[in-house]
This record gives structure tokens, sequence and C-alpha cells, in this order.
């Protein structure tokens, strides 16, 4: 994965397994530590509500419980909310940063747990100089746990990666498909992943990859030129984007 700029802002190339190219932004290490002491506030305040509830109410199901419900907030915290918000702690969301796998496509759990248990070896005895020192010195600035878990920490605001486009304003101009056949969920997924990096993609590569699955999904009867494969997944991407 080379890594080139675009002006001060390091980029980086990524590879879907369909062959779609498209350029993410990792995030640096100042931003990263800023959404890192936003989550640990957040996590103090869990746990300090946490304390007080224990302490005040009459309800007392046992110190077990508290330490239980104080270690899944200290070591899943981070887990859950990637999972649950499509790879952003609430730190990550107010600065406009997330979690993705290393070709772009979201993180999923295994990752998202590698990542996260590798925490403490970033944060040994509360020694941060180990993660600043890897993700300073790294391409893609990954700490260890983004190593192990094959993970990056890119920008997804549309202000730090002008390369997002809003899917519902590129689909405007196509008219609506419906897929000849029943499409799964992961199917629907890829024509849409199709239509978000299609601005990346110019229209000859794009027809090119669209041509590989079209035939599959076309009517007997349509009369589709190499030149509209692309076009027509566009208007499947705008039939689904409105179903989803």
């Amino acid at each position: 994965m080379p890594q080139k700029f675009s002006g001060f802002e390091p980029s980086l190339d990524a590879l879907t397994p369909e062959g779609i190219k498209f350029v993410l932004f990792p995030a640096g290490l100042p931003v990263r530590t800023l959404a890192y002491a936003i989550d640990v506030i957040i996590q103090w305040i869990i746990d300090i509500i946490l304390m007080i509830l224990y302490m005040q109410f009459d309800f007392n199901p046992g110190i077990w419980l508290f330490l239980l419900v104080y270690f899944i907030v200290d070591w899943f915290y981070h887990v859950i909310c990637e999972l649950v918000f499509r790879g952003q702690s609430p730190g990550k969301r107010f600065l406009g940063i997330r979690v993705v796998k290393s070709d772009g496509s979201p993180v999923d759990p295994a990752s998202s747990f590698l990542r996260n248990l590798l925490r403490f070896a970033d944060t040994f005895f509360y020694l941060y100089h180990i993660a600043f020192i890897s993700i300073a010195a790294s391409s893609g600035f990954r700490r260890i746990g983004d190593w192990a878990g094959n993970t990056l920490v890119v920008y997804s605001s549309p202000v730090k990666n002008p390369i997002r486009h809003s899917l519902s304003r590129l689909l405007e101009k196509y008219e609506p498909v419906n897929p000849v056949i029943p499409l799964s969920n992961e199917e629907k997924q890829a024509i849409l992943n199709f239509a978000r990096r299609y601005p990346l993609l110019g229209e000859a590569r794009a027809n090119e990859i669209a041509s590989i699955y079209v035939p599959f999904i076309k009517k007997d009867n349509d009369n589709i030129s190499d030149s509209a494969n692309a076009s027509y997944l566009m208007g499947i991407a705008r039939k689904l984007s409105g179903e989803m």
C-alpha cells in the first residue's frame, strides 16, 4: 500500500478484492490522541456513575456485578462502539475519524477485538510513548494494535476527505433499475460500494468492472452495451439506496 501526499496530509491507496482502487486519509497522532482522551473521560464518567449507583441505592447485587460492569467498560468500550457505530467511538465521531480495515472495508469483530486487546501493549503501565512512537513512525499512523488487527484509523468527514461524494447526489442522474434476480445483502453492499467508488475509477475502468457482474443480474431481453454496464449498476444502486 504505497504512501503519497495530498497537500500536507498523507494518504494511502487501497485496493478492494474487486480490484477497485480508492484513497484513504489516515488520522495522525494529534487527532487520535484527542479522540482517545475524550473516550477516556467518557469511560471515567461511566465508572463514576456506576460507583454512585452502587453506593447510594438500596439495590445492591454485590461488588462482583460492579466489577464485571467495570471490566466491560474498561476492556470492551471501544470494541462495542466500533461495531455498533461503524468504527466510531464518541471521541472518534466528534473528530470525524473512524476505524476501518486496511482495504477500506468496515471493521469486523475479530479485527476490532484484536486491535483493542493489544491496547495494553501500546499503553503498557500507562507509558503511552510506545503508542506515540508506533503511530509517529509507521506508514498509515498505526499503533501495535492496528498492525495486529490489520486496521487503520482514517478521516471520515467530507471536509477532511474531499474524494468522498454524497451517494444520493451521485445517483440522481441515473434511472432506478430493478435487479432481475433477488440480491443477497452482501451483493447489495457490493453494488453500493461500487457506486460510492465510481468517481475514483474513471468511466473505462468502471465499465470493465461492471461487465463482470452485469451478465448475472440483467434481464435476458436487456441489450446493454459495454459502455453502459456501469450505468446499469448505478441504476440498481439508486434503487437499492432508496430501499435501505
